[in-house]
This record gives C-alpha cells, sequence and structure tokens, in this order.
C-alpha cells in the first residue's frame, strides 16, 4: 500500500490541473523545511523527474516546479542525481523559451547544480566539441543585457554561475578565449550597483587569473576594463594626487579624480588582490601593473584598510612587489 508521500509525488503527475497544482505546491512546502526535505529525498526517483516535467507548464505550476527544484538541490545528493537526468539541459531549454517566466528562479537553479564539477561539466557542454560554450554564452549575453535596474533582476545570478565554471580549466579557457570575448563582456558588469553581480565578476576575474601563467597575453588584452576592476575596488574613495595620476591610462585615472562608493565587501577586495597577486607572478604582469602605477595605490590603500583578511591580502601581494621590484623598477623609491 502506497505511502501519503508516495501518493503525494505521484499526484504530481495526475492528469488532472488542479491536483497537479495541488500537490506542487505541498510539495515546494515541504521543500521549504529540513524534515521535509528529508522525507522528500527518499523519493528522488520520481520526485525529481516529475517536478522536471512540471517546468514546462504554465507559471502557476512551474513557479512551485521550480522553486522546490532550486531547495533540493541545495542538497549536494540530489544535485547529482539533477544533473546525471539531465537538469542541466532541461532548465536551458526552458530559460530560453520566449515565454519563461520562473527565469531567476532557473538560473538559481544552474547556480547550486554548477557547484558540482558535474553540472558545471554540464554547463560548458564538454561532452560535444560541437557546441561547447554555447550554454554559456546565452547566459553571459542575458547577464549583459539585463541590469539590476530591473525591479526582478532574472540574471544577476548568473555571476555565481561563471564563478562556478570558471572553478575548472574548461571553464575558463571558454571565458579566456579572445575570439569569443566573453570576458571582456562580464568584466564590464562591474560596473553595476549590484553587490551580487560585482561579487560574482570579481570571483570569475580571480578565477580567470589562475591561468594567467600561460594564458596572461588574453588577460592584458582586456587591460582597458581589467585594471579597473581589480584596482578600483582596493582603492578607497580618497582623490589621488595628479602626480600619481599622470603615471596612470586615463581610465582609471580618471575615476580616481573624483571621490567614489566604497566596495564594503571584503570579499571582493581580497578576490582583486589575489586576482591581481597572481597577474604579477608573471614577469609581464608585473611590468603591466606597474605601467598603470598599480603598486603605488596598493600602497596608498593598505594604510586605510582595516578588515585583517584583506590586509593579509595586501601583504602577500605587498611581498612580492618589494622582492621582485628592485631589479624590474629602478625608480620605484620615488613612489615611496
Amino acid at each position: 500500500m502506497a505511502t501519503e508521500m508516495e501518493e503525494l509525488v505521484s499526484f504530481l503527475s495526475s492528469p488532472s490541473p488542479q491536483i497537479r497544482k495541488a500537490a506542487v505546491d505541498i510539495v515546494r512546502g515541504l521543500t521549504g523545511s529540513v524534515e521535509g526535505l528529508q522525507s522528500l529525498a527518499n523519493y528522488s526517483n520520481a520526485l525529481l523527474p516529475a517536478l522536471s516535467r512540471l517546468l514546462t507548464l504554465p507559471k502557476e505550476v512551474s513557479e512551485a516546479a521550480a522553486e522546490a527544484l532550486v531547495n533540493l538541490s541545495q542538497n549536494s545528493s540530489l544535485a547529482e542525481v539533477m544533473v546525471r537526468m539531465g537538469l542541466v539541459k532541461t532548465a536551458m531549454d526552458v530559460l530560453y523559451k520566449p515565454d519563461c517566466g520562473i527565469a531567476r528562479l532557473l538560473v538559481m537553479l544552474l547556480v547550486n547544480l554548477t557547484q558540482l564539477e558535474a553540472g558545471a561539466a554540464s554547463l560548458l557542454q564538454t561532452e560535444d566539441e560541437k557546441v561547447l560554450g554555447l550554454y554559456v554564452i546565452k547566459l553571459v549575453r542575458s547577464f549583459c543585457r539585463t541590469t539590476h535596474e530591473n525591479n526582478d533582476d532574472a540574471f544577476e545570478h548568473v555571476g555565481s554561475i561563471l564563478v562556478n565554471i570558471s572553478k575548472q580549466r574548461k571553464g575558463r579557457e571558454l571565458l579566456l578565449d579572445p575570439k569569443r570575448g566573453l570576458l571582456k563582456q562580464i568584466i564590464r558588469q562591474f560596473d553595476s550597483n549590484s553587490s551580487l553581480r560585482k561579487k560574482g565578476v570579481s570571483g570569475t576575474i580571480r578565477n580567470c587569473c589562475f591561468e594567467a601563467e600561460n594564458q596572461l597575453q588574453n588577460l592584458l588584452l582586456v587591460s582597458e576594463f581589467l585594471w579597473p576592476a581589480l584596482l578600483l575596488p582596493v582603492a578607497g574613495n580618497k582623490i589621488y594626487s595628479e602626480q600619481d595620476r599622470s603615471k596612470m591610462p586615463l581610465e582609471l585615472g580618471t575615476a580616481l579624480s573624483i571621490e567614489r562608493e566604497l566596495v564594503n565587501d571584503p570579499e571582493i577586495r581580497i578576490q582583486a588582490l589575489e586576482a591581481i597577486y597572481l597577474i604579477i607572478l608573471q614577469e609581464a604582469g608585473r611590468r603591466a601593473f606597474w605601467s598603470v602605477n598599480g603598486p603605488r595605490i596598493v600602497q596608498i590603500s593598505y594604510e586605510d584598510e582595516e578588515d585583517p583578511k584583506v590586509m593579509e591580502a595586501y601583504e602577500q601581494l605587498g611581498s612580492l612587489l618589494v622582492h621582485s621590484s628592485s631589479a624590474e623598477e629602478p625608480s620605484s623609491q620615488t613612489t615611496k
């Protein structure tokens, strides 16, 4: 005899729209608690495919199904099952249907699924060279076309997806491919007032900088956008002197000639400093950093930093600069 939970899961596939809706609303409610999630997890083999099928239905049903899947996907074991059953593809297919009304939830689901290596590989489409990166290109395009100014910034969580996929070499290589130009598009989103977008962009840049040893040239191809995205978060809100600014590129010097809003999130500042560190491990990266007067910005901004973890990142960077500067920057003492 079927248990109550088995009956509830079976009702998700009922031919009656009213029964389906009632069942999915109950399931959504259950996923909101630890006890409910644990109870549902025991029936995942039937539950997850049933919820997945509901994503294509009208919003009054698909929204509840998507919310339930987002909550369930926070459990890594269930997320693994979702990836194996092809839910990344399903989410992308539904996300780009013209009448999709659950975009934000689907993007959040993809954030959870791409935290798994298999989920990130599925989104990158690594198994088929012909379509490799197509999903990511679509998401980047949507990320850059929408803004936080909208009441519902459905694609702001794409930044978190980009952080997840850039933890894998295939993801970093895709984002750094100059022919695709994805990194340039992503970096420009750092100007957003959305802290979620900023954090996604800074985390993605930092991860991509792990390829600096082999792909420094591709990173520096977007230096016009890269250096402001890395240096402005740590530059504080001081107005820099004309002498300091004269040694910087226009886009950086102009920004530092006026008071700016502080980047209060210490994680963003740490990510920026770590990215710079990875770049200047390379000789050409150090030269590029000196060329924008980066050491001066680091020196000034370190004096005002109060967060211990951010200060550690400054000190790691400063140590590398000190050890390398004497040989590569004879005039470095004039910047002190």
